[in-house]
C-alpha cells in the first residue's frame, strides 16, 4: 500500500513539475515576444507588462479583467494582486492618465512611455483571441480604444 501511495505521489510531483515548466515556458515566450516588439531589455519589458496590465485592469470591469487574465500567461498575472483584493469599481481615466501612470511606474518620460504602452498592448493582443480584444476595446473610452486599436 505504501508503494502505491508513493507511486501516486511521484505521479503528482511529475505532473506539478511539467505544469510549472509549461507556465515558465509560456511566460518566457511572452517576454521574448514583448522584447522583440518593444526593443526593451527583458527586465524592463517585464515591469512594463505588469504596469500596463495593472493600469488597464483598473479601467475595465472586473469580469473583463478576469477574461483578459485567462488568456495571458499566468506568471504575468501572478504579479498583480488577486482580483478579490482589487477595488471592485472601475476607475475612470483616459489615455493620458494611463500613459502617465506607466511613465511614473517605469520612471521614464511620458513620450517614451506611450511607445512602451503601445508595444505592451500589442503583445497582449498577440496573446488573446480577437473576440477578447474586441471586448476589451468595447470597455474602454474612445481615447483608450484608439490607443488599443493602434496596436492591432
Amino acid at each position: 500500500m505504501a508503494q502505491a501511495h508513493e507511486t501516486e505521489a511521484e505521479k503528482q510531483a511529475r505532473h506539478e513539475r511539467r505544469h510549472d515548466a509549461h507556465l515558465r515556458a509560456t511566460y518566457a515566450a511572452f517576454l521574448k515576444h514583448l522584447t522583440e516588439v518593444s526593443g526593451l531589455p527583458p527586465k524592463l519589458a517585464e515591469s512594463a507588462a505588469v504596469s500596463v496590465l495593472g493600469a488597464l485592469e483598473r479601467r475595465i470591469l472586473p469580469e473583463g479583467a478576469r477574461n483578459l487574465e485567462a488568456q495571458l500567461p499566468r506568471l504575468l498575472v501572478a504579479f498583480l494582486p488577486p482580483l478579490e483584493e482589487r477595488t471592485p469599481r472601475l476607475q475612470r481615466f483616459g489615455r493620458e492618465a494611463l500613459v502617465e501612470s506607466v511613465a511614473e511606474d517605469l520612471e521614464m518620460p511620458v513620450d517614451h512611455a506611450e511607445l512602451v504602452v503601445r508595444a505592451v498592448l500589442r503583445a497582449f493582443q498577440d496573446q488573446i483571441s480577437e473576440g477578447e480584444a474586441d471586448k476589451v476595446a468595447s470597455n474602454l473610452p474612445a481615447d483608450l480604444q484608439a490607443l488599443w486599436r493602434l496596436t492591432q
